[in-house]
């Protein structure tokens, strides 16, 4: 590898690094194995050793993962936590899948510390990072991990865990003290979670560890309760308790009624930390919740400090990482399921075979080109694996079991629902059944959808729309509200009762916003998203119908693949004449006029919300937009307001100050896009001569709870804490 390549296979390792940490931290939705990752990063660290002058400081080598979120996720959440330092950097952990490098960590240390040394071996669990401040023996403060530097602050989510102690027992513990450790869910939990989850045709969490993560960040305490986590603690920073080894700092914390693991031994040399992973290795799979690893410590905590850090990881821990948990299992036979838009994914069904304590019977091929990587055969034993993931995933082929003649599976030509010949188009890896009007499986698919939750909210299962389509009495959404009760009570399985709500769910579809309903008519590739984007930019579907290409692309985040899927759905006859069908029907097809643009009073105006209002954060921006205004997720020089409801995010109201961003509370706000006439002395007044700035706002602000605005301006140079009541400078 010449300097060239090198120079560009390190920016392309650390994007790729760098994206996956975000994806895995933030977004919780690794899109590869930790394996992978931390192979990707062995190779980095190697090219950086070789190639010294193309190692930076920004590189993921030499920083953490951050779970702190971007403006971007916490305006798509509504999520605002505050931020606060770490006492000591809380930086993450070396790590290797080989004993022969256990021994190179070890030779290290012996040759810098002068006096023996021990080892204390624990279970390296898979959860997420959670740093405890205790003050006079009470809990203070609970952090994420952020960037390892600063952290989330999820105190009130962490005082919903069980397993943490509001407050101290026993003797000896210091006046104020960190201590860190996992917040894990337990497999139970988390196969109730995504069972939940199911029902409510939310996502699925990957893994318990993804699980965790989410539910620590959850807005709402009591939820984060109910979630059945629990919480392990493992490390106290050197200098904050007065014991000689690592091992007696955590006896001592326990002794407080700390939630301190006990699986944990201490070693005297290689030979003994060998039999510890062996050991676990395999009794892992009998434990509750998810570990990956052992983690080998030098136990004195005099040696720790002498060892001390390199700026990502401690010198004196190394983190030994399981191989993913691996299972092989003759296929029995492959599956081609058909998805609501067509594209058909392979399936194979499996031996069951127990892996990180579920029953795996199944385990996607995702498309073609999979199968023919992995060199797949009609009943070939195959290795399944799990490591950290739920979802289990085919890694290989043992070819030594292979029987003789075996063929190759065949790819369906045609749909294995409707036969008809199956298509590929260029850049695409999958293959799509094209009789989208015709083909049973994509039109319960489209059906399902169209009445989960997040669409038309109608009370009606996938068992449900089957017996309806088998019926021939719904084969398009509109079908659904020309149903009527007597026809439904004749059915096997309904009474009088289930045939009432369920139309009167139909009934209260009607009211579902155009944006909803735009997303629930399954246009390819347009998500919940997408679909109030468009249908706020154009504000009707008939514009939407009519746009060109070019004219769909002007809609920020929409690119060639959406605009053409659109593009291409209204130009089918068919489709547009179930448009018209869902229009007579009743169903919303423009944008309300509450959600339509009624004024230009915020023309121009970027405005970030911050805190809680006496509405919901989305009714909040959505009346900026009503009213011209954009809305933004962060502050910055381009900021014209910051609209602060209760509990404001002190980060945004600091960076505020810093920039003289305008700070107005939700009084103030109202009052500007209420305006009609402005009097004499230049007081705002509403439509019958009111002042709004004294009787309108002041009743307001009683009615809703909200405190009412004093006389004296709010100065941007002064940060006001959370507690503080925002005056508006319009006052």
């Amino acid at each position: 590898m010449d300097f060239t390549e090198a120079k560009h296979r390190i920016e392309q390792l650390k994007a790729i690094l760098w994206e996956n940490s975000r994806k895995y931290y933030v977004e919780n939705a690794p899109t590869m194995s930790d394996y992978e990752y931390d192979q990707l990063m062995h190779e980095l660290e190697a090219l950086e050793t070789q190639y010294p002058e193309y190692a930076t400081e920004d590189s993921p080598t030499r920083r953490v993962g951050s779970d702190l979120e971007t403006p971007e996720i916490q305006a798509a959440t509504g999520r605002e936590f505050a931020k606060y330092p770490h006492r000591y950097p809380m930086l993450s952990l070396g790590n290797t899948y080989s004993i022969q490098e256990v021994e190179e960590f070890a030779d290290r240390a012996s040759k810098t510390l002068e006096s023996a040394f021990s080892y204390c071996c624990e279970l390296k669990f898979d959860g997420t990072a959670i740093c405890l401040t205790y003050r006079k023996g009470k809990l203070f403060r609970a952090l994420t991990r952020g960037d390892g530097v600063m952290g989330d602050d999820v105190t009130e989510n962490a005082r919903r865990i069980a397993s943490i102690p509001q407050k101290l027992q026993g003797t000896g513990w210091p006046e104020e003290f960190e201590i860190r450790g996992e917040v894990l869910m337990p497999y139970e939990s988390f196969d109730r979670l995504n069972h939940e989850r199911e029902l409510q045709e939310e996502p699925l969490f990957a893994n318990p560890r993804n699980a965790a993560s989410g539910s620590l960040k959850l807005l709402d305490p009591e939820e984060v309760g109910r979630r059945g986590l629990f919480c392990t603690l493992y490390h106290i920073p050197v200098g904050q308790v007065d014991y000689p080894t690592h091992d007696e700092a955590l006896k001592a914390a326990a002794s407080w009624g700390l939630p301190v693991s006990d699986k944990r031994r201490i070693c005297r040399s290689i030979g003994e930390i060998e039999d510890f992973i062996g050991y676990w290795d395999s009794a892992r799979k009998d434990l509750p919740y998810a570990t990956d690893g052992i983690v080998i410590k030098i136990n004195e905590l005099a040696c720790q400090s002498l060892l001390g850090y390199t700026a990502k990881s401690p010198r004196w821990a190394v983190a030994y990482k399981f191989k993913a948990e691996q299972a092989c299992t003759p296929i029995l036979s492959i599956d081609y399921q058909v998805g609501r838009t067509g594209a058909v994914t392979p399936v194979a069904n499996l031996s069951p075979v127990l892996l990180s304590g579920t029953m795996v019977k199944r385990a996607t091929l995702v498309n073609e080109d999979q199968i023919r990587s992995l060199d797949i055969h009609e009943g070939d034993w195959v290795y399944v694996e799990k490591g950290g993931e739920i979802i289990p995933k085919i890694t290989g082929v043992e070819e030594s079991k292979r029987q003789p003649g075996a063929r190759i599976p065949v790819f369906p030509s045609v749909c294995p629902d409707c036969g008809t010949p199956l298509v590929r188009e260029e850049g695409e890896a999958k293959w799509f059944c094209p009789n989208s009007q015709g083909c049973p499986t994509q039109i319960k698919g489209r059906l399902e959808h169209f009445v989960s939750r997040k669409a038309m909210n109608i009370l009606c299962g996938e068992a449900t729309i089957d017996q309806l389509y088998k019926l021939n009495l719904v084969t398009l959404p509109s079908h659904l509200y020309a149903l009527k009760a007597d026809q439904l009570v004749m059915l096997e399985g309904w009474k009088e009762r289930a045939a009432a709500r369920f139309l009167e769910s139909v009934k209260a579809s009607l009211n579902v916003p155009f944006e909803r309903v735009l997303f629930a008519i399954g246009i390819r590739f347009v998500g919940e998203t997408t679909a109030r984007d468009v249908a706020r930019h154009f504000g009707s579907v008939d514009a939407i119908a009519s746009a060109s290409r070019e004219e769909l692309l002007e809609v920020p985040e929409v690119g060639d693949v959406i605009a053409d899927s659109i593009f291409r759905y209204f130009l089918d006859v068919e489709n547009c004449r179930e448009v018209e069908a869902l229009r007579a029907a009743g169903l919303k097809m423009s944008v309300e006029a509450g959600a339509a643009r009624r004024s230009d009073a915020l023309s121009g105006k970027t405005i970030v919300i911050s805190g809680n209002f006496s509405v919901s954060r989305d009714e909040m921006k959505a009346l900026i937009e009503a009213h011209g205004g954009k809305n933004s997720g962060s502050v910055s020089g381009k900021t014209d307001y910051l609209l602060a409801g209760t509990k404001p995010g002190p980060e945004k109201l600091k960076k505020a100050a810093e920039l003289g961003v305008q700070v107005i509370d939700e009084v103030a706000f109202r009052q500007m896009i209420e305006v009609e006439v402005i009097d004499g002395d230049g007081m705002a007044i509403d439509g019958d001569g009111i002042s709004l700035s004294s009787a309108k706002n002041i009743a307001y602000a009683a009615e809703r709870d909200i405190p009412s605005p004093g006389n004296t301006p709010h100065n941007n140079t002064d940060v006001p804490s959370s507690n503080d009541i925002i005056e508006p400078t319009l006052f």
